[in-house]
């Protein structure tokens, strides 16, 4: 990453409030930039306008992922501070930019000209009054306007409101638009929250994060215009980056992708075992062997799921990218890896009872032919109870060795 700053401290062209020492400077105003010549002008002329207006210490700095169309130039030439970041990505331009800030206050925000930087001061009061995290809300549901034009239907009628609510739903994100880019944060959060996404992804895991660790949020209403670039079109892919966010959230919520299917696999299995065994009759069904059978895969499946859970969940917490929760941490310290290891074992040993007293009728059947609606009511427990408890034994000593995290 490389700094070209031809004069320091510059916050507006005529260096009005914010030519003074780093130390002073409460804000910065901080731009990803990919070819944006069409509108960046306007962006850091509106930014400046806003902390002169309101005597905000701050400055404007430009966090340029290589442009060639004269972006870099026409940024120093408003006095902007400009910051090239090598590597590609929207992440990885924001973290190049946000690394380089001076201000203990940070709002980011894209320079197509689609946010208006005026607004500045509303995210700066709320992060004065202690809020952590100020996330815009362009959507009618948070109090914001979206002008005609500024945002394709799909988005504004489906992503958008789906995504928000499933935000709110997995992690209790308090906000109305997950997918606002206009956004105010301390920089205390930001080097907290060890930021890793390098794509689109980093600014919906910059709210997960923020939700899962507990910080203050708040959410303002601003307003959304049409993209003024006309050089290219939008970065936004509708598709591949709605697949990306829904493939993100799960990735962080093991309790969504890992624990509710497999308790429900696990439920459903259950269900089929007490209907099966009697051989219960359901609308003039009767429910045998064949019961047993596809339950018996449905348990082993979501136990299987349940696994990854708790491998995910403990990788997660010793890694720091999930805060600890205190619930699965006792469960964790109670089924630790001596008692998993021996309740897997009881678990198998039973199912191996179960299938030596099937091969018992065989011998007593002089190894003929069995009634297999009777047998199998043997076999198929004791083999999915043999594989669970398998699985429980050396899941365990997985388990151990990721709670041994690693030395730092």
């Amino acid at each position: 990453m490389t700094v070209m700053e031809p004069d320091a401290h510059v916050a507006s062209p005529d260096r009005d409030p914010s030519e003074t020492d780093t130390a002073a400077i409460e804000l910065t105003v901080v731009m990803p930039c990919l070819n944006e010549a069409d509108t960046l002008a306007i962006c850091i002329d509106k930014a400046h306008r806003a902390m002169k207006a309101h005597g905000l210490v701050g400055e404007v700095l430009v966090a340029d992922n290589g442009s060639t169309d004269g972006s870099i130039e026409i940024a120093e030439a408003r006095g902007a501070r400009v910051v090239a970041v090598a590597a590609k990505g929207y992440g990885n331009a924001l973290m190049g930019g946000i690394e380089a800030a001076r201000g203990r206050f940070i709002i980011m925000g894209d320079a197509d000209d689609s946010y208006d930087f005026l607004e500045l001061p509303k995210f700066v009061d709320k992060l004065r009054e202690g809020f952590d995290l100020v996330q815009g809300c362009r959507l009618p549901s948070g109090g914001g306007v979206v002008l005609p034009g500024a945002m394709p239907r799909l988005h504004r009628w489906w992503g958008n409101p789906m995504f928000s609510a499933m935000v709110r739903l997995m992690f209790q994100a308090p906000i109305h638009d997950v997918y606002c880019g206009l956004r105010g944060f301390t920089r205390e959060l930001y080097d907290r929250l060890h930021l890793r996404s390098t794509g689109m992804e980093f600014a919906t895991e910059m709210i997960i994060k923020s939700s899962l660790f507990g910080v203050k949020i708040a959410e303002v209403p601003t307003t959304l215009h049409p993209d003024g670039r006309k050089a290219h079109a939008p970065h936004l892919r509708t598709f591949r980056d709605g697949w990306r966010t829904l493939r993100f959230f799960l990735m962080c919520s093991p309790r969504w992708l890992f624990f509710i299917p497999g308790v429900g696999l696990c439920a459903f299995g259950a269900l089929g075992y007490a209907l099966g065994m009697p051989g219960v009759k359901l609308w003039g069904a009767t429910l045998d062997a064949h019961t047993l059978l596809a339950s018996s895969l449905s348990i082993l499946l979501g136990f299987q799921l349940l696994q990854f859970g708790v491998f995910a969940k403990t990788f997660a917490t010793t890694e720091g990218l999930i805060p600890e929760d205190p619930r699965f941490s006792r469960w964790l310290n109670t089924m630790h890896l001596e008692r998993g290891i021996v309740v897997g074992a009881v678990a198998f040993l039973a199912g191996t009872g179960l299938l030596l007293a099937a091969v018992g009728q065989w011998y007593a059947a002089g190894f003929g032919n069995l009634e297999y609606a009777i047998t199998m009511r043997w076999v198929i427990p004791g083999v999915t109870l043999a594989a669970l408890g398998f699985q429980t034994v050396f899941s365990s000593f997985f388990v151990g060795i990721l709670r041994m995290g690693r030395k730092t």
